[in-house]
């Protein structure tokens, strides 16, 4: 054997314990097959999936997993979307359904990655956390034979008593934040602990997430409610205009609330190139918090929603409700009330209809159904040629109405949309030349119905209604919490180095005593033996160097550098 190769040997024997742990990760071993029957192969398959490796692996097939639920819709999210998907794309449609991809987050094949990952993470952490408590209950090792051998070191001689050598070292190390200790003729000493338990706490931070998403998920609640102003709210589940849950959820799991919405109020630019652009959305509400909460004004604008517990209610859209009247044919109102109606455009050019169900009897006392297309602009301009808004604010609104009487089939079982009219069974009324009777309707307005059927008004309120979406998701605190964590952990674990100092002293031959310092780090850095190079600054300050015996050599120490001599 060359020397070489004998240096090498000594040096891997004897920085073993020195070098050691300086890390929690487990140690990778070559992974052979087992041999040991089933109980081998369960032990080698659990070693494979604690390995972080494979957490890291998994953690990347999740991310791509993920990829479509973003680009596909889903069920869940929006079922109207996913139908619509299915019947443009009849050949994908059945593939994509045979392996999930339109609820993708709830498929089987995502929830198995899921969990694998959930327990990789867990068999990781958990023999990590041991051996770092360890570690921080044990010592740092001693210093090794050969301090020479470590990639940063330093020495010289001083009239200084060995004991005083050691005893000013531990006290600076001490000083400067290490954990150290005399062991034997040398000062052992470490720093940067806090690498590793920033390494610990960014694992344990990705399973508090994957803990927050699941519980996200699964008991999540998602509703929509559309108020017209001084409608009221509770929060159950049959108020709701649209809702959609989680599959664990309970209607229980509601948080108990209640608010009114007292007031809407929308400005926007009137002049320059960005004239009709929203400058603020505020609705103003008065909630009260479980059955007889106190109750409280507040407002609520665009991305600042009411936070109440877990759930969040969020400002989404806004319109106007023209209030209506409708009489029969004897002048007794049979319907008064706001219509709100969806907007088209930028300018809340807004349709809808009006459905009188119940009351309504024509001239000959037959009881029928009426029901009316409505057409609203909040800002008529006829200049403009179209019945079109100029602008999103009530400046000139105008109400655009044709009437029509029969079955609105509202009592066939057949579930339908109350901004849609269902015309199979209704006839249109007809103006004086067989044409359909329509009307453009100011505020005050009134168009008569013909053969004295009665009449529909546009009162001169207008009223305007209010979105909301109420939102609860129980795990958004603890993802929160467990990103912050994450960031934290990730920054200690990459830019706090962990590191070892020994400080030997012993007395030479001639009586003079020799000082030895050495640094060793996780990697290769310039911190340790910068760090090192400091140190011994200030302890030769306290112990002077001696003169060679040979010559007069200059006193300053040797200064630290990477690679000793060998």
């Amino acid at each position: 054997m060359s020397t070489t190769e004998t240096d090498k040997s000594q040096d891997q024997e004897d920085l073993g314990a020195a070098g050691s742990q300086l890390s929690t990760a487990p140690q990778e071993e070559i992974s052979t097959p087992p041999s040991l029957g089933v109980i081998g192969w369960v032990r080698w398959f659990w070693r494979q999936l604690t390995s972080m490796r494979v957490a890291l692996l998994l953690l990347l097939l999740l991310s791509l997993a993920a990829i479509p639920g973003s680009l596909i819709p889903q069920t869940g999210a929006d079922a109207g979307k996913a139908e619509d998907f299915r019947a443009a794309h009849k050949t994908l449609a059945p593939v994509y359904d045979k392996l999930g991809l339109f609820h993708v987050y709830s498929s089987v094949w995502f929830s198995a990655i899921y969990i694998l990952l959930f327990v990789s993470l867990i068999g990781c952490i958990v023999p990590r956390t041991w051996q770092f408590v360890g570690q921080l209950r044990g010592r740092p090792p001693g210093a090794p034979k050969r301090l020479t051998r470590l990639p940063a070191y330093t020495t010289w001689r001083t009239q200084a008593d060995p004991e005083q050598v050691r005893e000013a070292a531990l006290a600076l190390l001490k000083k400067r934040r290490f954990r150290a200790h005399l062991a034997g003729d040398a000062v052992a000493a470490e720093k940067g602990y806090l690498r590793e338990l920033g390494n610990l706490v960014f694992h344990i931070a990705l399973i508090v997430l994957l803990v927050a998403f699941a519980t996200g998920q699964l008991y999540k609640s998602d509703g929509t409610k559309l108020m017209v102003e001084g409608d009221g709210f509770s929060n159950a589940l049959p108020m709701y205009d649209d809702f959609k849950s989680g599959s664990l959820f309970q209607n229980d799991d509601l948080v108990p609330f209640s608010f009114d919405l007292k007031d809407f109020k929308g400005t926007y630019e009137l002049t320059g190139p960005n004239k009709g652009t929203p400058r603020t959305f505020e609705a103003r509400i008065r909630y009260s918090e479980g059955a007889y909460g106190k109750g409280r004004t507040t407002t609520v604008k665009v991305n600042e929603p009411l936070k109440i517990d877990d759930a969040k209610v969020y400002l989404v859209s806004h319109g106007y409700a023209p209030v209506v009247t409708v009489r029969d044919g004897k002048g007794r109102v049979v319907y008064q009330d706001a219509v709100p109606l969806l907007p088209l455009d930028g300018n809340v050019t807004s349709n809808g209809v009006v459905k009188v169900m119940d009351g309504y009897r024509d001239a000959k006392g037959k009881k029928e159904q009426l029901g009316f297309q409505a057409f609203f602009v909040p800002t008529f301009d006829a200049r403009s040629g179209t019945m079109l808004s100029q602008f999103p604010a009530l400046l000139n609104p105008l109400l655009a109405v044709n009437a029509y009487h029969g079955d609105l089939g509202v009592n066939s079982g057949i579930p339908q949309s109350v901004y849609q009219l269902d015309k199979s069974h209704m006839k249109a009324f007809k103006d004086g030349k067989g044409q359909l009777l329509k009307k453009l309707l100011k505020p005050g307005d009134t168009l008569t119905l013909p053969n004295g059927a009665g009449s529909i008004t546009f009162e001169k309120d207008v009223k305007e209604w209010a979105g909301f979406e109420i939102v609860q998701e129980p795990g958004s605190g603890w993802a929160l919490g467990g990103a912050l964590a994450a960031i934290f952990g990730l920054a200690a674990s990459l830019f706090i180095q962990r590191r070892r100092v020994w400080v030997r002293a012993v007395r030479g031959a001639d009586g003079v005593t020799v000082v030895e310092m050495a640094g060793l780090g996780r990697s290769e850095s310039a911190k340790v033996p910068e760090e090192l190079g400091d140190l011994a600054g200030i302890l030769y300050d306290q112990a002077p160097g001696a003169p060679d015996p040979d010559d007069d050599a200059s006193e300053s120490p040797v200064v630290p550098a990477e690679g000793a001599e060998k």
